[in-house]
């Protein structure tokens, strides 16, 4: 019986995951026709690929539905109710490192970052950037649901700050500051933490779980954008610093000659 709890309505996630994945198969077999024309190998290795995709986002999916958003929003309500509202940040700080570390996306943009930088900007470091400012996202987010502070008092500063910084950026940050709110706002934070926070606010005495708890994904965009920017910033005036000390030893060897 616990068996059919759990896969009840996996039919309609089925559909849902092909429709997601057609268009792309009609795209590539379109392309594959007129332009790519891949050997039969790699062809099938292509297809088997799509197949485990869509049964990958299939059960990924079901899972959601039947595991994370529910549980997410139990835990909200329980940590709603605790006496000591205040250490909600401190939760909310350490669930936003760990789901943003293991965000499949996150992965994949830090991996094509040191790749195509040739490993000017590691992995890992990349890897800590994201979460730490997905994670004092939702800090703060905590903080506005428990003190009922209004959402734009964080998204308009914080939009204004990124291009000020910007302005003092190099383009290479910019660009991979920006794919990087979209990145860290995947499945693993958005079916959870979303839930949890939803679940805090229908907790927390006088606040609205519609106003209150949604917004925070719109925080785990803009964190993003700001601490790699921020990293650009560090970069920079580290490039600045090696280009002095070439300088200086130009001179030196100069005055030696």
């Amino acid at each position: 019986m616990s068996n059919l709890t759990i896969f009840a309505g996996f039919s309609h996630v089925l559909i849902e995951a092909a429709t997601a994945l057609v268009p792309l198969i009609i795209f590539f077999l379109f392309f594959q026709i007129v332009y790519l024309r891949l050997p039969k190998e790699r062809l099938v290795n292509v297809f088997v690929g799509l197949v485990l995709t869509f049964l990958g986002l299939a059960l990924f999916l079901q899972g959601v539905h039947v595991g994370f958003l529910p549980v997410g929003e139990q835990m909200g309500i329980a940590l709603g109710n605790m006496p000591t509202k205040w250490f909600l940040i401190v939760i909310g700080f350490v669930l936003g490192f760990v789901a943003t570390f293991a965000e499949p996306a996150v992965r994949i943009l830090n991996y094509e970052v040191e790749r195509v930088t040739s490993g000017y900007i590691p992995q890992q470091l990349m890897l800590y950037t994201l979460s730490i400012g997905v994670a004092v996202s939702i800090a703060i987010s905590m903080g506005r649901i428990i003190y009922g502070i209004p959402l734009m008092y964080f998204i308009i500063p914080g939009y204004l700050i990124a291009l000020i910084l910007i302005r003092f950026s190099t383009q290479t940050f910019v660009a991979i500051a920006f794919d990087s709110g979209g990145v860290a706002t995947g499945p693993m934070t958005v079916t959870f933490v979303l839930a949890m926070a939803i679940g805090v606010a229908s907790a927390v005495e006088g606040r609205d779980p519609l106003l209150d708890g949604f917004g925070m994904i719109s925080l785990v965009a803009l964190a993003p954008i700001l601490s790699v920017l921020i990293l650009g910033l560090l970069y920079r005036r580290k490039e600045k610093e090696i280009e002095r000390e070439c300088e200086l030893e130009a001179e030196i060897d100069h005055n030696n000659c």
